[in-house]
């Protein structure tokens, strides 16, 4: 339980890092920058998992946090440019 808390608390983080690392003019506000953050960073604790570089349980880093992060903005920038 305590590790989903602390995905959480990342994936807060995570998103505001990602939304100012990726380069584009992207029309989104903070509030959907810091779900997909959240998001991202349970994605990349599952496939870390997944990969076998996390326990069960133990919650995803930093890096891979920022990278899923980056990877759900891109998908969303595409997906919101076929709208």
């Amino acid at each position: 339980m305590l590790a989903f808390i602390g995905t959480l608390i990342v994936g807060l983080v995570v998103g505001l890092i990602a939304r100012a690392i990726k380069p584009g003019d992207d029309k989104m506000g903070i509030i959907m920058t810091i779900v997909l953050g959240i998001a991202g960073s349970l994605i990349a604790g599952y496939v870390g998992r997944a990969a076998g570089w996390y326990e069960p349980g133990q919650a995803a880093g930093w890096i891979a946090s920022v990278i899923g992060a980056i990877v759900l903005l891109v998908i969303y920038g595409f997906i919101r440019k076929r709208m």
